[in-house]
């Protein structure tokens, strides 16, 4: 008796066990999740968009979109270095600055990464382009399914547009 009782203790820890365990995300068949489908707009916790390019007229862009203690923010930050070549630097640093979206403006954020994949996250240092290097980090990520790609190039062109008009406002 003694020992059923143990054998049943064991098979309920391990389900137990099973039930606290953080829920991988289903990656379908292509390995990837669609946002706005697969990931819900209130999942997102942050969002990065960097290009840079290290040729001549060095330039580095990097907008942020993420969530810090219930208000939607907003990052940019532009470094030049004209007529050289190379990373820019922070001191080559042209214009940056963080200020508070409305609730409008992250749903029109959240639009154009709509019908968007996420995947698992591969390094690329060695491919050596320019970018845009694109990350989205969610609520259930599990640090892995981060690297975002635009469902097409309008909806990246609309974004880009997007973000250049916020970095104007720079409220």
């Amino acid at each position: 008796m003694k020992r059923i009782l143990s054998f049943a203790l064991c098979i309920l820890m391990g389900l137990l066990a099973a039930g606290c365990k953080e829920e991988e995300p289903d990656m379908g068949n292509a390995g990837s999740l669609i946002v706005g489908r697969d990931i819900a707009e209130e999942q997102i916790t942050e969002f990065y968009y960097t290009y840079e390019n290290i040729n001549y007229n060095a330039f580095y862009q990097r907008y942020r979109f993420y969530i810090e203690d219930g208000k939607y923010m907003f990052f940019h930050e532009t470094r030049e270095r004209p007529d050289d070549y190379g990373p820019a630097s922070e001191k080559d640093r042209t214009s940056y600055g963080t200020f508070e979206l409305t609730e409008e403006e992250w749903e029109k954020f959240f639009g154009f990464l709509k019908g968007g994949t996420v995947k698992e996250r591969e390094e690329s240092l060695e491919d050596g382009d320019s970018g845009p290097w694109t990350y989205l980090y969610w609520d259930k990520d599990g640090s892995v399914y981060q690297e975002y790609t635009f469902p097409s190039p309008a909806e990246r062109k609309g974004f880009t547009a997007f973000c250049e008009a916020l970095e104007q406002e720079d409220r």
